[in-house]
């Protein structure tokens, strides 16, 4: 069959030979065996370059932000889209790296589209695909296949090797679960699906498999499984009827990545987005902290999912024979925590655990802004290894937030991003515009709040979302009361989440969207930090209503935290002990040199022996060795005011505030 090609792809084809020649060197270089090649990349005229090298242009500049090796990998990024963008068109018309047939997964109510699609022959992808996966189960004659299906664009390749498995090994069970399904499949009812695979199972999958296997043992009635879908007599059945409770957290076991191909990994760089650059360039262990969310009230989110609504952490400890295991498993030290969002306290007491044996990793997690992330915590995090944290800011509206139920203010944001940024801890911000009732004005507003953020210094990476409605969200379930009309769809058999609604009172939300992308992609950059808002659009929007120094006069308010400290606060010193260097008279008084060294500075203060000795074993009882907690109220009540004197006059001294300064924290 003759194929028409658009002269990019044309392009491509007639440089084929180039393609081919440097295509083995660039994913060499992917998977760090050959760095030296970035010099020859960044020289240029080494890829061959199509389509995806006219954004070159835009991004010249976010260059200078990013090291050779960073750079070269964004390029050998784009020589890869571009060979994509010929699969795509003159091969597989799904294609696509780490979104294959994303399309024929989203907002799919009814199955029929999808199904069609899986009938057609298969592309040269899905036999590679098929031809892999046959090998696995020559290698390792498996009775039960489980695939797991985060995203939309992992449905149709799971699909294509269930319908595979049943074709050529029809003894095999096939078992689809993930994200996917835990979100989209609750409402299942199309038989067809069932062609491909034989149960669906929602949510943790621990004792809904023990279950299954029972079942496919012959010792458990289809009725008493746990959460699994399946087709019997011909209509789907949902299972719910076991007595048995889920398998707690703690019991569930260390994820083993022992068998992963981690040195074939490809680490690219699609984005130049800080965030979005760590998800994809470099290899993080996948660990969470804690099941489901501390919080759960999120008016956006999926709070009546299990996932979600279900929380149930884990101990520091626990959590570090986790991370040993798998760093002897893997040989790395990247952390990506995976939690909805992290509990501060549960991150306080993993960071005293993680240095407190001494664990050397770098991690990152995902966060609420609440004003318990403190200089000092921070500060702990930093000293454990946090690298970056992301968190919802969502619409910078305090209006929006209280109906958003964030529990959070845009003041407390601002404040929290600048104790993680003071303590070189990137922060990304998760933004979002068209929630229900939001008005042109508090978008504009908003995108101002953004750009003091980014002014000020205390943000480093952020992405726009345009609100969507799903079904198992508040806003979902009761639309009138935040404002909104739900207009379809009409529930299908098939995957239900999506909702489409109208918002009487809000603004056409979508019209923003190139405006708010293009303004923030310049503010990461620090570019036209200072210019005015309507530059970034090409419609009239309100003027804004934000006083031009709000970020920066918050950040300039922050309260004392010498009148806010907890009695149940805990006291640590993170520097090294200080050591007694010298004694000598002045004025005929005794004074002893006590000499704090730091990693990159020293300090010595001179003190009487009874504030030394004190000192000494007040620093000592508070280190990071010792197991025993010791609290803000263990110290005042314990403090010799008869040595040293009141003790309201302690916490205001210059000894106390030289104590800050070097490592004492009370968190």
């Amino acid at each position: 069959m003759e194929i028409e090609l658009s002269d990019n792809a044309w392009r491509i084809f007639q440089l084929r030979d180039l393609y081919l020649a440097r295509i083995d060197p660039v994913i060499a270089f992917l998977q760090h065996r050959d760095p030296t090649l970035a010099h020859r990349i960044c020289q240029g005229a080494y890829l061959p370059q199509a389509g995806r090298f006219e954004q070159m242009a835009d991004l010249e500049y976010a260059f200078g932000t990013m090291g050779m090796t960073e750079r070269a990998r964004h390029l050998c990024t784009l020589f890869l889209e571009d060979l994509s963008d010929l699969i795509k068109e003159a091969i597989d018309p799904h294609f696509g790296f780490s979104r294959y047939a994303e399309r024929l997964g989203l907002s799919r109510t009814d199955f029929t589209e999808l199904h069609q699609v899986l009938q057609d022959p298969d592309s040269i992808v899905s036999q590679i695909l098929v031809a892999l996966l046959e090998q696995k189960i020559q290698a390792h004659a498996p009775g039960i296949v489980c695939i797991s299906v985060p995203f939309p664009g992992n449905l149709f390749g799971a699909l294509k090797c269930g319908q595979y498995l049943k074709q050529k090994h029809p003894k095999i069970k096939v078992i689809l679960g993930g994200g996917y399904a835990n979100t989209e499949l609750r409402s299942l009812g199309d038989e067809r699906l069932f062609e491909y695979l034989d149960f669906v199972c929602l949510d943790d999958g621990e004792a809904p498999l023990q279950l299954l296997l029972e079942h496919l043992d012959g010792q458990r009635k289809l009725t008493d499984l746990k959460r699994v879908f399946c087709l019997h007599g011909g209509v789907v059945h949902y299972c719910n009827g076991a007595a048995e409770l889920d398998v707690a957290q703690r019991d569930t076991g260390t994820p083993d990545y022992r068998d992963l191909l981690l040195d074939q990994y490809l680490s690219v760089i699609e984005l130049v987005n800080p965030m979005h650059r760590l998800w994809s360039d470099g290899r993080w262990n996948k660990l969470t902290l804690a099941h489901g969310c501390y919080w759960g009230k999120c008016s956006f989110c999926d709070v009546t999912l299990d996932y979600i609504k279900r929380y149930e952490p884990l101990t520091a400890a626990l959590l570090c024979d986790r991370i040993e295991e798998i760093i002897e498993q893997t040989g790395q030290r990247g952390f990506h925590f995976v939690d909805e969002a992290a509990p501060p306290a549960l991150m306080r007491d993993l960071a005293i655990e993680l240095i407190r044996r001494k664990l050397n990793i770098s991690w990152w997690t995902n966060i609420r802004f609440e004003k318990s992330f403190t200089a000092d915590l921070c500060r702990l995090l930093r000293d454990s290894g946090c690298i970056a944290v992301s968190g919802g800011l969502e619409v910078a509206s305090d209006r929006l937030l209280a109906k958003m139920k964030k529990g959070v203010t845009v003041a407390q944001v601002a404040r929290v991003c600048q104790h993680f940024s003071q303590n070189n801890i990137m922060v990304h911000a998760y933004l979002m515009y068209g929630f229900p009732t939001q008005t042109a004005a508090e978008t504009i507003n908003s995108l101002e709040m953004v750009r003091q953020l980014f002014l000020t210094g205390v943000l480093q990476s952020g992405f726009w979302h345009l609100f969507a409605m799903t079904a198992h969200s508040p806003v979902g379930i009761d639309p009138a009361a935040y404002g909104v009309m739900k207009v379809g769809p009409e529930v299908g058999t098939f995957a239900n989440n999506d909702l489409q609604h109208q918002d009487p009172s809000g603004a056409d939300h979508e019209q923003f969207s190139y405006g708010l992308r293009k303004s923030l992609f310049n503010f990461m950059n620090g570019q036209f930090l200072d210019s005015n808002l309507q530059d970034w659009f090409d419609f009239e929007v309100p003027r804004t209503t934000v006083a031009p120094n709000y970020i920066q006069d918050i950040l300039e308010d922050e309260a004392d935290e010498l009148h806010s400290y907890s009695d149940h606060a805990r006291l640590l010193w993170v520097a090294t002990q200080p050591a007694v260097e010298a004694s000598h008279f002045e004025d005929g008084f005794e004074l002893q040199d006590l000499g704090f060294l730091t990693v990159d500075d020293y300090h010595c203060l001179s003190l009487e022996p009874e504030t030394v000795d004190w000192l000494l074993q007040f620093l000592h009882r508070i280190s990071l060795d010792q197991k025993e907690k010791f609290t803000f109220a263990d110290l005042r009540a314990s403090f010799p005011e008869e040595q040293l004197g009141e003790w309201e006059e302690f916490v205001y001294s210059d000894l106390w505030l030289f104590l800050r300064e070097e490592g004492l924290l009370v968190v």
